[in-house]
């Protein structure tokens, strides 16, 4: 898993490290309340690293001691950074929410490619990070 995807090209591990250096609030999306799935050890490990973690999940109410919300419109305050846990097919509707909404972040796991979005992203203005894992990144470049 280079820095590169089929033609897309990541931020730098430099550049990875500062978004998560100036970051506090991230949107998980798809963070499910089972421990053992990867979205939530992950975003667990995050908490721990002293991140806010906000779950974005239609059926959880909770999630690692924390409310969850429908969607990311629903959640009414500032969010640094959206760290997406659906299948590619999914991410064209995420990236639509945060252009609609204005924000200005997104990290998709490692594993999840979807070209033609992370694109439309990064020409929206966003910060694009894909087909990386947020935990590993921040523990091998960041600490």
């Amino acid at each position: 898993m280079g820095d590169e995807t089929r033609g897309f090209e990541n931020p730098s591990a430099e550049q990875r490290c500062a978004l998560l250096k100036r970051v506090k609030n991230i949107a998980v999306v798809g963070l499910s309340p089972n421990p053992e799935r990867p979205s939530n050890g992950v975003s667990r490990a995050m908490q721990g690293y002293g991140f806010t973690i906000i779950p974005v999940h239609p059926a959880a109410r909770e999630i690692l001691g924390a409310r969850a919300y429908p969607l990311l419109a629903d959640i009414p305050f500032g969010i640094d950074l959206v760290n997406v846990f659906r299948r590619a097919e999914y991410l064209d509707e995420v990236v639509d929410e945060c252009l609609q909404l204005g924000l200005k972040n997104i990290w998709i796991q490692e594993d999840i490619i979807n070209e033609s979005a992370a694109r439309r992203a990064k020409e929206g203005g966003m910060m694009v990070v894909m087909n990386r894992c947020i935990y590993r990144d921040y523990r091998q470049y960041c600490i």
